[in-house]
């Protein structure tokens, strides 16, 4: 099976870029500082942001469609990520090491399947899931906290 995980778009977040905190407040967002890793996972670059850079905690419409299951929460975006990451075959480190919930979409955006398992059984998980014809796309949500993490597609 072929499989494409790919990080957010930059072009909604840049305006957010370099902001003060009272602008960034006024859009709902807060910048915060690294202090370890890994602890920020950055939505668009697919890495684990080092100690000392900054992160933008902001929320995010990661589920825009017309069914019970839209939905949106706060993720973590590195301030002045430029470009998106894009992993095919291959499970980015931040998804490979942290307790993941994944939730199978149809094309009509209508959960089909979802599960909890560890980040290092993704790969597998992915092949299952995708096994089943219905099954348009994955998101994998950090199952802690519940941030979107990414999403999946047929590759």
């Amino acid at each position: 099976m072929t499989y494409r995980i790919r990080g957010l778009d930059p072009a909604p977040f840049r305006h957010l870029y370099g902001l003060d905190d009272a602008a960034l407040a006024a859009e709902q967002v807060v910048r915060m500082k690294v202090t370890a890793k890994p602890d920020a996972p950055c939505r668009v670059e697919l890495v684990d942001v080092d100690p000392g850079e900054t992160v933008l905690l902001v929320n995010y419409e990661h589920l825009p469609v017309a069914t019970p299951y839209r939905s949106a929460h706060a993720i973590f975006v590195r301030e002045g990520a430029e470009d998106a990451a894009e992993f095919v075959d291959t499970i980015p480190e931040p998804l490979a090491i942290r307790l993941l919930s994944v939730r199978a979409f149809d094309a009509d955006g209508m959960m089909t399947d979802a599960d909890v398992f560890e980040g290092s059984e993704l790969d597998r998980r992915i092949e299952e899931f995708f096994a089943d014809p219905r099954v348009a796309y994955l998101h994998a949500h950090n199952a802690g906290r519940g941030c979107f993490a990414a999403r999946i597609d047929r590759a």
